[in-house]
């Protein structure tokens, strides 16, 4: 029988995986989700409509069979299959799997497409009469936007953005779906093997402290950003 250390060593090592799978995805996500948005809110209409289409498609269908469908579609459809093999990269004890590649890929393109819509509600909350300011004090469109409504944007989307950030930090307990070694897949072995059911509610305490940081952390940044009255 494993003893209360032994255990939470191993779940360390799979909520490791799950602190890696959450920043890469936000490393990932956050810049292709501002230029979803970009592409979204084109005036070059094919451009936008088919923009439109794959936000409505990625938010539209649960994460887990985009994960499914990025994992085993590409064999089904005879395009490649991904190996079943580490990639030999590592981040601390942990090697980086094809799987967690796979998982990555999906996490990134769906959220992606819910950033997108956060960065466009905040883009296009700004009054036009801001951008006129600007062009008035003699900047180009990209000045306006870095140098005037940039950070008011930034303050009207940390609300929603810190939302599904927390949101994230709980949908890589998805990924043990398809076999990556994370903190829920970690805590079912002991089930599993040993038939102990104690260590999934213990991996809970570590998404509750992982979340309780995140938050304090964004309500330190609003705090920082409450100058900027919008």
């Amino acid at each position: 029988m494993e003893t209360f250390l032994q255990i939470s060593g191993e779940l360390l090592n799979g909520f490791s995986v799950s602190v890696m799978l959450f920043i890469f995805t936000l490393v990932f996500s956050l810049p292709l989700g501002l230029i979803i948005c970009f592409l979204t809110t084109s005036k070059f209409t094919p451009v936008r409509a088919f923009s439109k289409i794959v936000v409505w498609i990625l938010r539209g269908t649960p994460l887990m069979l985009q994960i499914f469908a990025i994992f085993y579609l590409p064999g089904l459809l005879k395009w490649f299959t991904w190996p079943q093999m580490n990639t030999g990269w590592k981040w601390f004890d942990s090697t980086f799997s094809t799987r967690f590649i796979a998982a990555l890929v999906a996490f990134s393109i769906n959220y992606a497409a819910y950033f997108s819509e956060i960065y466009r509600g905040g883009i296009q909350s700004i009054p036009y009469g801001q951008y006129e300011a600007g062009k008035v004090l003699g900047l180009n469109q990209s000045q306006v936007f870095f140098k005037v409504v940039f950070m008011q944007v930034i303050k009207r989307i940390l609300p929603p953005m810190s939302n599904e950030i927390v949101t994230l930090i709980k949908d890589t307990a998805l990924a043990t779906s398809i076999g990556i070694v994370e903190l829920i897949f970690s805590a079912k072995e002991f089930m599993v093997v040993d038939g102990l059911i104690w260590p999934l509610f213990y991996a809970g305490a570590f998404y509750l402290i992982f979340v309780g940081i995140i938050t304090v952390l964004f309500n330190f940044i609003e705090k920082k950003l409450s100058y900027y009255k919008v």
